[in-house]
């Protein structure tokens, strides 16, 4: 598979992909509830609910990360970049 195809595949199941303002924080950490992630730790240190990373990152706040649903949810996803280490799934369990 081409360089193109093997990040371009993943980024049609992104729903939105909003280009991030020039003060827009990152995702440092993940909080989980029974294995499953509940919210997230910006690099601003503040932890935020799944709902609100959504809404955060929608609004142009969160940068490196696209808008994917399952089901009724909403959830962020690494946007694809070939960079195993800032993917969401790499970053920290934080508590809440």
């Amino acid at each position: 598979m081409n360089d193109n195809l093997r990040t371009e595949l993943p980024r049609l199941a992104l729903d939105d992909i909003p280009t991030p303002d020039s003060d827009a924080v990152s995702i440092t950490g993940l909080v989980k509830e029974h294995g499953r992630i509940s919210g997230y730790q910006l690099s601003d240190d503040r932890i935020v609910s799944r709902a609100e990373g959504v809404s955060l990152a929608r609004s142009r706040k969160i940068r490196g990360v696209g808008i994917s649903h399952r089901r009724d949810t909403e959830y962020l996803k690494s946007i694809p970049d070939e960079t195993e280490s800032n993917n969401l799934s790499s970053l920290p369990t934080v508590k809440n």
